[in-house]
């Protein structure tokens, strides 16, 4: 399909920003992170932005964990065509310090330092701290700091009213500089060449079934656009599953040992099984939510580095390419 799917290009500059979204363990950060490398590889420069911490992003790009402060996770590589990884961590206190101080008023941000009424003032109002958060991404979107913003979101249940915050405030906040931040903020999010979610899931019930209800909530009471669903940890096709063992050892040349045949018989069958009920949970999401799916591989790596970050990103870009470009622009992406 390369070739007459989707440009990569293409596709990771149809919204400035992206948001990567998916339940708890579901490996959301592992697809931000791939998305900013694959992005890289074909010379666009991407900047990652983490909200809860310690997510272990860094140590998948080698990297030391970094903080507020904006650290490079890759150089870029002129000669390969390979454009910078950037990251930084946002949090409500420093998007407040930030603001208080791009505003003129840093005695203030000093003050609430120094007497400890920072957390006090960040959380008066309810969902300022996250439009806090969202108006600091609407800033840097609107900078063009990098060609692709990702922003590893909270999970799920979190994500909705993260999203959410803005519309709430400018429903609560009639006037002034919130209500202004909280319009700003909707029309980033309800813009599809600025915005949109991606939204990751494994291929099992429960978390088919979670995104699937975060999909629609999204649409409904956010009003984002949609991009493809990233199926996350799927098992690689494996020849040879329903060769017998003895047979494939002779086949090879060689023997056995006693139990060995048995062992290799039930690994087998696990695997055939497992592959088949990811495949039925693959087919029941694209039933439940007409969105276009890309996959990724299951890793049997006990921790994921560069190199395995490498093969997440060359699965992703072969699954873009393979994605059909009605169906993107079907799905809400321009």
């Amino acid at each position: 399909m390369k070739g007459t799917g989707v440009d990569p290009a293409q596709f990771f500059t149809a919204s400035r920003l992206v948001i990567v979204a998916g339940k708890g363990g579901v490996g959301k950060t592992t697809v931000t992170a791939a998305l900013a490398r694959a992005a890289a590889e074909h010379g666009l420069s991407s900047l990652i932005i983490e909200v809860e911490g310690k997510s272990g992003l860094a140590s998948m790009y080698g990297s030391p964990a970094f903080s507020y402060e904006e650290v490079t996770l890759a150089e870029a590589d002129e000669g390969a065509g390979r454009a910078a990884v950037r990251a930084r961590t946002l949090t409500p206190d420093d998007a407040l310090i930030e603001y208080l101080e791009s505003s003129g008023m840093s005695r203030i941000s000093r003050r609430l330092m120094s007497s400890g009424a920072l957390d006090m003032v960040s959380t008066a109002v309810p969902g300022i701290r996250d439009l806090l958060v969202l108006g600091k991404i609407k800033q840097m979107e609107r900078a063009g700091l990098a060609d692709l913003l990702i922003l590893d979101a909270p999970a799920a249940g979190h994500a909705i009213s993260f999203l959410q915050s803005a519309s709430g405030l400018a429903d609560a906040v009639r006037l002034g500089p919130i209500n202004s931040q909280a319009r700003d903020v909707l029309e980033l999010l309800g813009d599809p060449k600025r915005c949109q979610v991606v939204l990751v899931t494994l291929p099992e019930e429960t978390p088919v079934n979670e995104l699937v209800e975060t999909a629609y909530q999204l649409e409904d009471r956010v009003g984002v656009s949609l991009g493809p669903v990233v199926v996350n940890g799927c098992y690689p096709p494996l020849p040879g599953l329903t060769t017998a063992p003895t047979r494939a050892a002779d086949e090879a040349g060689t023997s056995l040992r006693r139990g060995e045949a048995a062992t290799l018989s039930a690994a087998a069958s696990f695997r055939r099984e497992r592959t088949a009920l990811q495949a039925e949970q693959v087919d029941r999401l694209r039933e439940a939510l007409p969105l276009p799916q890309i996959t990724l591989p299951y890793l049997f790596d006990a921790e994921l580095g560069p190199t395995q970050l490498d093969q997440l990103a060359a699965a992703l870009i072969e699954g873009v390419e393979a994605l059909d470009p009605a169906a993107i622009t079907s799905g809400g992406q321009s």
